[in-house]
């Protein structure tokens, strides 16, 4: 099988030799030869990369899968479907309940034709794509620029890939789009000088995922978001691995004053807890320079997708999960905590946890140590993540129980020793 996969199959990960047939829960399980045991269990804390927040193969979404793969897939967006609507509607409506996009918590109903409007994509990087286009189409003529900040990551398609400043995944394939600018995350010096009239959109995550687990300053995210008022520009928040719920709200800036809102929010990731889809909800004002053949998708909006994203929405937005991310994050930080003092000689104690919710991570003092720790607790039966040079990445799904959390950080913790010790 191993040997049929790397025939057959382009190279554009470097994956262990590990195969995965099944998963439940926050366990996932590999093909082993049956006279070693047939399956081995690992403890999955990557939650597929901040997708699967229901967790592995779960029944509720297993069965309206079922139900409605039996109904209708696909009828293309030449044609009305039951679901996309739908989808859009609870988007917009949950905003208002928990604010964002310039809502405070609980606002009224909008006017007609003034509410938040969706384009449903594939994928997070097509939603990147979608925002950036959008953005130069509401601009003023004489506004191309995007700005974009280092450590971001964007996405790898060729606009997305313009505004995601990592030499590693831009170098080969230079020239990319032209007119992008870029500046440094939290740097209010620079502001003035980087977001000019010439700027037609600025794109931006809250939490940095890939690059680190680097958090966006409220008070920086405020200037920012003034500037782009007085010069006209369209402000962008890439939340496809912070928002839905991760960091303890639906948006990871749904608590933030309003003065400190985008103009449109990106998500995907967790949207549909595993099956492909992205969407871009943004400000009425946005929506409205938008017209018929501007932008378009082959699958985007399929009712297949958009059915199961609109439950899933349901359920991460119940109290009883929100109210677990946070207890479980209390608990997470706390066993962090622990852990940068125990290894203050491997972990940059000061950064033990970055982070908010379950989106946490911290750095190590040798940076060729993170990956090497995810090795060591993946022999160990816990899958972890590495994000930007030097970090550590934790984003269980937001189901996680004490227990687990224990289990992984008990594993961490062995990990560490194991390194310790042969260095």
């Amino acid at each position: 099988m191993l040997h049929r996969f790397s025939e057959t199959t382009l190279g554009t990960y470097v994956r262990p030799p590990v195969v995965f047939s099944h998963g439940r829960g926050m366990d996932l399980y590999a093909k082993l030869p049956k006279e070693n045991g047939g399956n081995r269990r690992y403890l999955d804390f990557t939650a597929g990369i901040a997708v699967n927040s229901l967790g592995h193969a779960d029944h509720q979404i297993a069965e309206l899968a079922a139900e409605q793969a039996k109904q209708l897939v696909h009828c293309s967006n030449l044609f009305l479907n039951e679901w996309s609507g739908e989808l859009g509607y609870r988007l917009a409506a949950m905003t208002r309940q928990h604010g964002g996009l310039g809502l405070e918590r609980n606002a009224p109903p909008a006017a007609q034709g003034q509410d938040l409007r969706t384009f449903v994509a594939n994928s997070g990087t097509e939603a990147n794509e979608a925002a950036l286009k959008f953005a130069r189409k509401v601009a003023k003529p004489s506004s191309k620029v995007l700005v974009a900040f280092q450590n971001a990551f964007h996405g790898r398609t060729m606009g997305a890939l313009s505004v995601t400043p990592n030499p590693k995944y831009q170098s080969p394939f230079m020239p990319l789009i032209g007119e992008v600018r870029v500046g440094a995350l939290n740097n209010m010096s620079e502001i003035e000088s980087l977001v000019r009239d010439d700027v037609a959109g600025v794109i931006v995550e809250p939490i940095q995922g890939e690059g680190g687990i680097l958090p966006a300053q409220v008070d920086w995210l405020k200037a920012l978001r003034q500037r782009c008022t007085q010069v006209g520009a369209t402000l962008i928040y890439d939340e496809i691995q912070c928002g839905l719920f991760r960091t303890g709200t639906m948006w990871c800036h749904s608590t933030m004053p309003v003065e400190a809102h985008p103009d449109m929010v990106t998500m995907a990731k967790p949207l549909a807890n595993g099956f492909p889809i992205g969407a871009v909800l943004m400000r009425p004002h946005v929506a409205q320079a938008i017209v018929a053949g501007d932008h378009g998708t082959t699958f985007g909006g399929g009712p297949f997708t958009c059915r199961i994203a609109h439950h899933v929405l349901g359920r991460l937005s119940e109290p009883s999960l929100i109210q677990n991310v946070r207890a479980m994050s209390e608990h997470l930080v706390s066993r962090l905590r622990l852990i940068g003092e125990m290894f203050d000689d491997l972990v940059q104690r000061e950064t033990c946890p970055r982070g908010r919710g379950l989106l946490l991570g911290f750095s190590m003092r040798n940076a060729a140590h993170a990956a090497q720790v995810v090795k060591l607790a993946r022999e160990r039966g816990v899958l972890f993540l590495t994000a930007g040079h030097d970090s550590l990445r934790f984003v269980p799904s937001l189901n996680v129980q004490q227990e687990q959390i224990d289990e992984a950080m008990d594993v961490l913790e062995s990990a560490l020793v194991v390194l310790r010790e042969s260095i």
